[in-house]
């Protein structure tokens, strides 16, 4: 989330940025973000200004009451009060506008790298380099999914009765590979330096939107009814959430961990996209990379994490390319 004294004294840039990411229907919250802004800081002043009173009225009646004029003390107390009574309806209406602002500010886009390329899907993405050649066979190569039933490693039928589209059932040699797969990545990641770690597969809302906007969690997140919890979408969210509130030791920094989880999402949106297979599914387990550093170093260590990625499938002799996503994108590099 962009901080609100960025988008105060940066709003043609905001406001550029929006157009870039062809999110054209959010320009309107930068003015409406800067007024409630503007209020909630003349709120803030009032707010201080009376507190400032209170304190010195406060010190008269002490003074007042040490040298025996009790019905002048009695008065000031009046002031007082009326202040306080003042002063909670101004925090009140600060609280509401406050509110209101950081319900805006998670809509707001943060602002993209320069080198990213403006575009609106997938077809603008800029290949920045290829690793290894694919090997084409003389045959129709079958579809995944395919290959994992003939080999009797996957029972989509029996998941859909149980939970419904976007499950499956893992069997045999496939359950085994998935299962070596990610602790191969574990081990590549801690051989890197990377400390391992599982978190918690369930956050707070309050943690939640740290990470994502109230549109993102809508179409993303799962919530156990009832309770302040979500499924994680990703072990990004509650590792991230690891660090909410904290002040770091810099002789500490940079934290780099290397964290699994299941992975649960909604996909709401996502018909249409790639329903066949295993793609666009509600359930998953991932191996992930996270570094939280100064923000000087932040883009070398993403340079680091994704030359990672690309090594990590070069081990296993699996070509790959490197994409520098385009502007509509959630992130500027693909594998």
């Amino acid at each position: 989330m962009l901080d609100i004294k960025f988008v105060r004294e940066n709003s043609k840039l905001v406001k550029e940025n929006i157009k870039k990411k062809f999110q054209e229907h959010k320009l309107e919250l930068v003015d409406e973000v800067i007024e409630l802004d503007k209020k909630y800081r003349a709120f803030q002043l009032e707010g201080d200004n009376l507190r400032m009173e209170r304190n010195f009225l406060s010190k008269q009646i002490g003074n007042l009451m040490r040298e025996g004029k009790k019905d002048e003390a009695e008065t000031i107390k009046m002031k007082v009060n009326q202040i306080n009574f003042k002063l909670e309806n101004i925090e009140k209406e600060a609280e509401e506008y406050n509110n209101k602002i950081k319900e805006i500010m998670m809509k707001i886009p943060n602002m993209i790298h320069d080198s990213v390329p403006i575009g609106k899907d997938d077809t603008q993405n800029v290949e920045i380099q290829k690793y290894g050649e694919p090997f084409v066979p003389s045959y129709e190569i079958p579809y995944h999914t395919e290959i994992m039933e003939k080999l009797s490693g996957i029972d989509l039928d029996s998941a859909r009765r149980v939970a419904g589209n976007g499950f499956y059932y893992l069997i045999g040699d496939i359950a085994r590979l998935h299962s070596a797969i990610l602790s191969y990545a574990r081990d590549f990641m801690i051989n890197k330096g990377f400390t391992y770690c599982i978190p918690p597969f369930m956050i707070r809302s309050d943690v939640v939107t740290g990470v994502m906007s109230f549109e993102e969690m809508d179409a993303l997140m799962y919530k156990i009814e009832g309770e302040d919890l979500f499924l994680i979408g990703t072990s990004e969210h509650s590792m991230i959430g690891k660090f909410k509130g904290q002040i770091l030791p810099k002789s500490e920094i940079p934290y780099t961990m290397t964290s699994y989880s299941p992975c649960f999402r909604k996909e709401k949106g996502a018909h249409g996209i790639e329903e066949r297979g295993v793609y666009r599914i509600h359930q998953f387990e991932k191996q992930e990379m996270i570094v939280v550093c100064e923000p000087e170093d932040s883009y070398n260590w993403y340079d680091k994490m994704w030359s990672y990625t690309v090594e990590l499938f070069r081990s296993l002799d699996i070509p790959v390319r490197t994409l520098e996503c385009c502007s509509r994108r959630f992130s500027r590099f693909k594998i």
